[in-house]
Order: structure tokens, then C-alpha cells, then sequence
């Protein structure tokens, strides 16, 4: 018994040979597996810088001077597009070769996903309906980046798309992220052209014939100011009376305009529009107010329903001046 007390002290020690074989397992990890995985990473590593290179070019041919706004946006879209994905592509495959080197096998973990496939499966539909969704809106160009839309219940400009989602910011600056497949209605806002439709209200007492020649006018000098004209695609249009509301005419003027760009024109003209109506002493149009024998007052309902009240007010009336009594005026 002494002896094998003995005997056991002088050997080794259980921790001993746990940290001997620990470092024999590191030394066979730097030897044989960490070159492999380096070199898959750096594989993975030269593939996304390959990918980032091939986007970058195909925007810089986007971008020559021959190429239009539109067709800009497309590119900058798919080229967007074809960057996540590849980059999901290349870090899945990259995993894929790195967890067989650390010693798991994947066998099994793959006869279990394909167990369970069924399943996410069933989850993931609306994944692969955002997909397969996404997939139609860039080959149709229904909208790129940079687009103004309303999708989804939401408006904004899209700032960001992938095959599963879109991302649309408004003009408060929320941020919007709608999956595709929730997109069943696009309204592109900036594509092709833009018009902006101005309704003038003037008062009734204002010639219709002296107004639409004043706004004409108005128009016309906005259209040829140098700061506006290269926005515009065509001459203003006055379509004339367009609404009939108590003493108020109103007018439609519209403006037909670059993509997205009408907003600085119809700024600037409802601005001149609103000095050569009081140039002209015409009076803007006003619920309130009521048009009558050529002049108009907003004081005329009140005055109206003063007098009303009078006639039915009972105690307003003249005292009586016979007397009930004896028939006899008093």
C-alpha cells in the first residue's frame, strides 16, 4: 500500500497530463487548423472585396454623363441589391467551410435541419414571399433609390432596398420598414414627370376673364425666370373655374415639372400670385365672406342674422297701441 502511494505520487499528476494534452491540442490547432481557416477567411476575404469592387464599377458606369436620373437609380438599386446578398452568400458559405476545420460535423446537423425543414418552412413563407416579391419589383422598376413613393400605407423616399425589404423615409424623418410582400399597391411619386396642381381662391367680385389673364401672366413670368425654367417640361396650363363655394371662385393652375423638382416653381408662384392679387385690389377668396350687389362684406352674415333674430324676438316688437279694455286708442 505504501508503495503504490508512493508510486503514485512520483507519477504524474492528473493535471499534469490534462494541461499536456491541452497543449498538444493547441499546437496541432495552430499547425493543421488555423492555416485552413485562415485561408478560408482570407478566400471570403478577397471574394467581398472582388464583390465591393464589381459594385463600385458598375456604378461608376452609371454615372457617366449619358446616363439618365432614372436609370442611375436602377443601377444604384441592383447594385445594392446584388451587394447584401452576395455578402449572405459568401459569409454562409464561408461558415460552412470553417465548422468542419473546428471538428464539428455537419451530418448530423444537416440531416436535423432537414428534419425540421419542414417547419421553418412553414415560418419562413413570408420570407420567401418577401423574396420572391422583392425579386419582381427590381425586373418590373417599379421604384429604385431615391424614388419618392407611397407603399404600404406609408410615404418617403426610399432610402435602402433588399430582396426581402424596403426602407422608406419620410419627411419627419421616421424610418419605414416595410417587407415586400406587404407591397401590393406602388405609388412612384418621381417618375418620369411631376405635376403640381395650385388652386386659387379669389372672391366673387373679381372678373373671371381679369383673373385668369392675371394668373396666366403670373405663370408665364415664373416659367421664363432663369432660376425655374430649366425645371419646367411644359408651359403652364390655367384650366380655368374649376369650383363654385359661396363667394369663392377657384381656379386651377398646373405645372409640369422635372421628377420630384415641382416644389421650388409652385413655392414661387403662389408667392407672385398672392402680390398681383393685392396689386390689382382682389380680394382672396373666403368661406365667410358673402358676395352682395357688387360688394362683398364678411360682416353681412352677422348683420343678416341680427335682423332675423329681431323679427322673431317677440319683445322686439311695438307696443300695442290699443287699449284692450275699451277698443280705444291709447
Amino acid at each position: 500500500m505504501l508503495n503504490a502511494l508512493m508510486g503514485l505520487r512520483a507519477g504524474p499528476g492528473f493535471f499534469e497530463v490534462l494541461g499536456d494534452k491541452y497543449v498538444i491540442d493547441f499546437q496541432n490547432f495552430l499547425h493543421d487548423q488555423l492555416p485552413r481557416i485562415f485561408a478560408v477567411a482570407l478566400i471570403a476575404w478577397a471574394l467581398l472585396g472582388l464583390l465591393r469592387l464589381i459594385t463600385h464599377h458598375i456604378m461608376r458606369l452609371a454615372e457617366r454623363p449619358s446616363g439618365t436620373a432614372a436609370h442611375l437609380a436602377q443601377v444604384r438599386t441592383l447594385a445594392s441589391v446584388i451587394r447584401n446578398t452576395g455578402v449572405g452568400i459568401i459569409v454562409f458559405l464561408a461558415i460552412l467551410e470553417i465548422l468542419p476545420i473546428l471538428g464539428l460535423n455537419l451530418g448530423p446537423l444537416l440531416t436535423s435541419a432537414g428534419v425540421a425543414g419542414v417547419a421553418i418552412g412553414l415560418a419562413a413563407q413570408n420570407i420567401v414571399k418577401d423574396c420572391f416579391n422583392g425579386f419582381l419589383i427590381l425586373i418590373e422598376d417599379q421604384y429604385n433609390v431615391g424614388d419618392s413613393v407611397r407603399i404600404a400605407g406609408v410615404s418617403g423616399t426610399v432610402e435602402a432596398m433588399t430582396l426581402r425589404r424596403t426602407q422608406v423615409r419620410d419627411a419627419d424623418g421616421t424610418l419605414y420598414v416595410v417587407p415586400n410582400s406587404q407591397i401590393t399597391t406602388v405609388a412612384n411619386l418621381t417618375r418620369d414627370f411631376s405635376v403640381a396642381n395650385i388652386h386659387v381662391a379669389v372672391d366673387y367680385s373679381a372678373h373671371p376673364d381679369q383673373v385668369m389673364a392675371l394668373l396666366k401672366k403670373v405663370a408665364a413670368g415664373v416659367r421664363n425666370d432663369p432660376q425655374y425654367s430649366g425645371i419646367f417640361l411644359a408651359d403652364p396650363v390655367l384650366l380655368g373655374v374649376d369650383q363654385l363655394k359661396g363667394s369663392q371662385v377657384i381656379y386651377l393652375l398646373q405645372l409640369k415639372t422635372k421628377a420630384n423638382q415641382q416644389w421650388a416653381p409652385m413655392r414661387e408662384t403662389q408667392r407672385r400670385i398672392r402680390l398681383a392679387l393685392e396689386a390689382q385690389g382682389m380680394l382672396p377668396g373666403d368661406p365667410l365672406r358673402v358676395y352682395s350687389r357688387g360688394v362683398s362684406s364678411p360682416a353681412a352674415p352677422q348683420a343678416e342674422a341680427a335682423g332675423q333674430a329681431a323679427e322673431s324676438d317677440p319683445t322686439a316688437l311695438p307696443a300695442n297701441e290699443v287699449n284692450p279694455f275699451t277698443g280705444e286708442g291709447m
